[in-house]
């Protein structure tokens, strides 16, 4: 079971949030990036831009936070964080 949590972010409160679940057989890239696209889509936001730091943050620490300066349309919101909650093998 692999699931990642999304959320968006304001003023240091939670706006919204949502967990995807993928039990494909897929790689861990591949089920971040479409867990993302599929986070992206149910908040009606663009898909950002992972940016050296955040390749760097997730690699690390399992979360990153994707700012203004990771989109390219504006957006109403401080980050948009995501955080792997669970692995396979975890």
């Amino acid at each position: 079971m692999f699931r990642l949590w999304g959320k968006i972010v304001k003023s240091n409160k939670t706006l919204r949030d949502t967990v995807i679940e993928d039990n494909r057989p897929d790689t861990r890239t591949h089920k971040i990036l479409n867990g993302l696209t599929e986070i992206c889509y149910r908040f009606d936001l663009s898909v950002p831009i992972w940016l050296d730091s955040n390749i760097s943050d997730f690699k690390h620490h399992k979360k990153t936070r994707f700012y203004s300066d990771n989109f390219i349309d504006s957006i109403e919101f401080d980050f948009l964080e995501l955080s792997v909650l669970e692995e396979d093998g975890d």
